[in-house]
């Protein structure tokens, strides 16, 4: 068989549904990998991955929230020469999936409808060890290859972020795996700023004085009214670019629920943080600008008898850079090149969400991401389509072994 120009790939389906199910039943929310990192681990030394060429990076000691573990990679050492390919995934999984306890279901994999099931991503975890399997046990001729399992993706990409590009050996072109739908080609994303903004108002009674206090709730609802209205809530679009933000929280002090204590005093703190989402790193940080200057002019319009306002403190942050490949990109041709084998249309995509991909572009990698099989994620119902991820299987396995 020529794995070069066939479709007919060489994937023992129910060996690599049988890993899907081991992994999906670990548990690792963002943050506490240390378990399905150990899992993937030992999975990989049991088909023939020596354990040296397994290793830890230490990106957990520069994430800005704890982390048991840094980036899971393995190296594998070419059998043909030729320019060293990534394969990347992410291990931890969202709060929501605590507890899972995944079950085949005809063509599904679901969960007992407690949990989310953990699909996202651990279809890609399950991937990445289905495609080392396949190239050791068949002795496929490969470039040499790099497999990274990243962590803490689902609370903000720290682990892509705080990756030391030098980690990768030099990796030409990225395959990450984190969608639904092999067809679907996601070939850029959207940039991610963020931004917090903490009001201190002064308490007073509010039937007794109410004109002696500064109301941080209402500082804050005027400066969300601004915004609004300014045209920066929700979806932007301005002659000089577009894109998207929202308000999540509006609390009060040490995250507490409520901005306040009691209907008789006026609020004195409110805390408020939001994000901006754009194509452009520039614009969306032109939407932060908007809600800035709306939160300045409800500083000026809330005051006491005395004529005094709030403290008005706004911070921000860029999260995540944007970016796009184009259709000629050599990664974006080697995906295409490999659906076609398997008889399968390419559909590019742009996300309107953040990836693993935008900092692994970022360091130097072209990445495009790929689908195998999750659905209706970071939600009870979420459950994995199993045909798509054979078909994730083996759209890998072509990528890896397709001749240059």
């Amino acid at each position: 068989m020529d794995i070069m120009s066939s479709s007919s790939v060489p994937l023992d389906v129910d060996a690599a549904i049988d890993h899907l199910m081991n992994f999906l039943s670990v548990e690792g929310v963002t943050g506490q990998e240390a378990n399905i990192a150990a899992a993937v681990s030992d999975a990989l030394k049991k088909i023939g991955v020596p354990a040296s060429a397994i290793r830890f990076d230490d990106a957990n000691t520069r994430i800005p929230v704890p982390t048991q573990t840094g980036n899971l990679i393995v190296d594998l050492p070419g059998t043909k020469p030729g320019p060293r390919l990534l394969f990347s995934t992410h291990l931890d999984t969202v709060p929501l999936c605590a507890g899972a306890k995944p079950r085949r279901e005809g063509d599904r994999i679901v969960s007992d409808g407690t949990t989310a099931l953990g699909g996202d991503a651990r279809t890609g975890v399950a991937l990445l060890v289905v495609l080392a399997e396949t190239l050791i046990k068949h002795k496929l001729p490969h470039p040499p290859i790099t497999l990274l399992f990243t962590v803490r993706e689902e609370s903000g990409l720290h682990g892509a972020r705080e990756l030391k590009p030098a980690e990768l050996g030099g990796a030409v072109m990225c395959i990450n795996v984190d969608g639904q739908l092999a067809s679907e080609l996601i070939i850029g994303a959207v940039g991610q700023e963020n931004w917090e903004v903490e009001i201190k108002g002064r308490a007073s009674h509010a039937g007794v004085a109410p004109e002696k206090g500064i109301s941080a709730t209402l500082v804050g609802a005027i400066g969300l009214s601004e915004a609004h209205n300014a045209g920066w809530f929700g979806k932007v679009v301005k002659p000089d670019g577009r894109g998207t933000s929202n308000v999540g929280i509006f609390g009060g002090k040490g995250g507490t629920v409520a901005a306040g204590d009691a209907t008789n005093v006026v609020t004195d703190y409110a805390f408020i943080k939001g994000e901006a989402r754009s194509p452009e790193l520039t614009f969306a940080g032109k939407i932060v600008d908007g809600y800035e200057a709306a939160f300045a002019k409800a500083k000026a319009a809330v005051k006491d008898h005395e004529g005094d306002t709030a403290e008005v403190t706004f911070r921000r942050q860029p999260a995540y850079p944007p970016f796009e490949l184009g259709k000629d990109t050599p990664v974006v041709q080697r995906a295409t090149k490999a659906l076609k084998l398997l008889g399968i249309e390419p559909t590019l995509l742009f996300s309107n969400g953040g990836l693993d991909a935008n900092w692994l572009d970022k360091h130097g990698v072209p990445t495009i991401t790929i689908g195998a099989g999750q659905a209706e994620i970071h939600t009870i119902k979420e459950f994995v389509k199993l045909d798509e991820y054979e078909k994730g299987c083996r759209l890998g396995i072509l990528m890896a072994t397709l001749d240059d």
